[in-house]
């Protein structure tokens, strides 16, 4: 079972997020802002196979976490979300890391299980609603 750690800032998005990815046969850690996700991280002791984060949050934005997290955890893919474009990333001076994939905020269920499945290479193991409408 892979884990995925999901960093998202807005509650009840970072809640069905997870409920989804935690009906398709993913291990869940979940985490507020990019602080509680190093904290999360670091209690964690097995592997975890993806950073799932928003870009911006307060205080530690998505690629920094990202930049934090990669030495301790180097086989840990990303994936980052936001509903901002280059140019706001540009304007608030967040530089996003080349290569990893973005999932355009809002997205569809199906989305965002295609780009996991894709990222870790991966099929749902559950036969959740979500998992058989998206196969």
């Amino acid at each position: 079972m892979e884990t995925i750690l999901l960093v998202d800032d807005e509650p009840n998005l970072r809640a069905m997020i997870g409920e989804v990815l935690a009906m398709d046969g993913y291990e869940v850690l979940e985490a507020g802002d990019g602080v509680e996700a190093c904290r999360v991280e670091a209690a964690t002791p097995g592997p975890i196979h993806l950073l799932l984060t928003d870009v911006m949050m307060p205080g530690l934005s998505g690629p920094d976490l990202a930049r934090r997290l990669r030495p301790r955890r180097p086989r840990m893919k990303t994936i980052y979300m936001s509903a901002f474009t280059m140019v706001d990333f540009n304007q608030k001076q967040i530089h996003l890391d080349p290569g990893v994939p973005i999932l355009a905020k809002p997205f569809t269920l199906d989305a965002l299980g295609r780009k996991v499945r894709d990222v870790l290479g991966t099929n749902p193991v559950s036969s959740s609603p979500f998992a058989t409408a998206r196969r």
